[in-house]
């Protein structure tokens, strides 16, 4: 059966930047003459091509800029899920060892955990405390001597909860083993300073904060070489075959541009005082409501809900009837329905949470839409329920 569509004249709060955030005005602009005009390859010698190849050298140092690390450090990707891919791959295809093994933690994106299993390495698994972070010292004490890699996020996707990544990059440094840094969630909200992590490899994406689909990066320090997981061309320094898509490139750019000069911490303050207000008064006017992850150490942008009595596909869908989009921390389609393994190794229960997430273009309006749409939505599943 074909899905319903939108009807146009009801008014939509978008309240899921978590999963994929509109398009910065400044991006759009940025990309329209590289979708309408200036189409040559960047790798050419002629003046159309190096025309491109300025616009991706301009959209590498914006981007730089933005994360604290150096332009030639920065590989362009088609978005986090290559770059996590390009950084496990390629690290444990550096090693000299038959049987890998990796340290990483329960509460992984499913890039970075599928990579892991994927490749078929001795695999080392590291809980988290009920707010979903790990602690540094135990993934430190997993390392072996014959560990290849360890990889952890900055921040967690799911409950916003910020990492120890720095002490772990340190200690991994420290007994000279490749680390690899999950930012894609961090990335626009609070500050990231590859230098200042000292990581050896870290994963970014665009389209959570404002930059457009099909953009990423993968952060490589200096001096480390890995194997490129695409092959078969010179693009990205032998780093990344294939042609460049120039227009994401451009629009990534130029959404890290807005960044800049205080922009991350003026968007920070916004989106904090939102989400804090969103968790704040949902919390006095919904009995059975409670906060997941840490309520002060998180990403600004993001709050998750739990929500005793219901299950969270109702009220999502409750709520999507009402004109706010949000998302679920279980995921689910037509034929199935799995549990959140965050909020598993949590303790929580992985079927009734809901994840709202703020950004860059959202109102006041909207959060008023989701407290006057919410207390409805949950007594009337509960009643259902009853």
């Amino acid at each position: 059966m074909a899905q319903r569509s939108v009807p146009s004249s009801q008014p939509r709060s978008y309240l899921d930047f978590a999963s994929s955030a509109p398009l910065r005005p400044s991006a759009f602009d940025a990309m329209l003459p590289f979708l309408r005009e200036h189409h040559a390859d960047p790798g050419r010698l002629h003046a159309e091509g190096r025309e491109t190849r300025v616009a991706v050298e301009t959209a590498r140092e914006q981007v730089a800029a933005l994360v604290g690390s150096r332009p030639r450090e920065l590989v362009f990707t088609s978005g986090g899920t290559e770059a996590v891919d390009s950084a496990i791959w390629g690290a444990l295809r550096r090693s000299d060892s038959t049987a890998p093994h990796i340290v990483t933690t329960a509460v992984e994106h499913s890039s970075v955990l599928d990579a892991c299993t994927r490749e078929g390495a001795d695999l080392t698994i590291i809980g988290v405390d009920t707010l979903g972070r790990f602690d540094a010292t135990e993934v430190a004490d997993a390392i072996r001597p014959d560990t290849t890699l360890v990889s952890v996020q900055l921040a967690n996707h799911e409950v916003g909860t910020i990492q120890p990544a720095l002490e772990v990059a340190a200690a991994a440094r420290n007994r000279g083993v490749l680390v690899h840094v999950d930012a894609c969630t961090a990335i626009g909200q609070i500050p990231v300073d590859f230098a200042a992590l000292d990581a050896d490899l870290l994963s970014i994406t665009a389209h959570k904060w404002g930059g457009p689909k099909g953009a990423g990066a993968l952060l490589v320090r200096r001096g480390l070489r890995i194997p490129p997981l695409l092959v078969g061309g010179a693009q990205e320094r032998a780093r990344r075959a294939g042609l460049e898509n120039v227009p994401a490139i451009v629009g990534f750019g130029a959404a890290a541009a807005d960044l800049a000069d205080g922009g991350l911490e003026r968007e920070a303050v916004a989106s904090k005082t939102r989400t804090h207000r969103l968790a704040t008064e949902t919390l006095a006017a919904v009995p059975g409501v409670f906060r997941l992850g840490d309520p002060d150490q998180r990403v600004p942008n993001l709050v998750c809900l739990g929500v005793d009595g219901v299950e969270a596909e109702p009220i999502l869908l409750g709520l999507d009837q009402a004109g706010v989009a949000v998302h679920s921390g279980s995921s689910c389609s037509s034929e199935t329905l799995e549990p959140s393994p965050v909020l598993l190794a949590m303790g929580a229960d992985a079927d009734r949470s809901l994840r709202v997430s703020v950004g860059w273009s959202t109102a006041d309006a909207d959060i008023a839409a989701f407290l006057a749409a919410f207390p409805t939505v949950v007594a009337r599943m509960r009643s259902l329920r009853a």
